[in-house]
């Protein structure tokens, strides 16, 4: 089990000096500025343990080991949230791509982005920063 994860609280109003305290640096940049963590390098890209996925920023839950599966992108990917109200989706047209970016409801941190190009039954890859998310292992 997680136990730096952060509880769910409200963040809303948190400075970016209390986030960049909150955060390490790595996961501030991806969760603050929308950074990407480099392929094949995060803690959750090969992780096969049961449990769940909560965001890093403020530890609402995102998405269940029961939906991750390898897409060989270099990212943490799963087909679907653990609950749709749990995430946004929002437009990304930076680095000259019209992209899908996906982002925690809770905290309005960066996860990552969705493409149409995952399994069924969803057809849906959230492609996610392992440094945007925490972890709780169930055994």
């Amino acid at each position: 089990m997680d136990t730096d994860r952060p509880t769910t609280e409200d963040v809303s109003q948190l400075t970016d000096e209390q986030w960049r305290e909150r955060l390490s640096p790595d996961a501030y940049q991806v969760l603050r500025h929308a950074a990407t963590e480099r392929p094949f390098t995060g803690a959750f890209v090969d992780n096969k343990d049961t449990g769940m996925y909560h965001c890093a920023g403020c530890g609402a839950a995102l998405f269940s080991s029961e939906t991750k599966f390898d897409s060989g992108c270099g990212w943490p990917s799963f087909y679907a949230p653990v609950e749709s109200e749990n995430v946004v989706n929002r437009l990304d047209t930076s680095h000259g791509m019209i992209r899908t970016e996906v982002l925690c409801k809770s905290c309005g941190g960066h996860l990552g982005h969705v493409f149409e190009d995952g399994p069924e039954p969803t057809g849906l890859r959230y492609c996610i920063n392992s440094v945007a998310l925490g972890f709780d292992r169930q055994d």
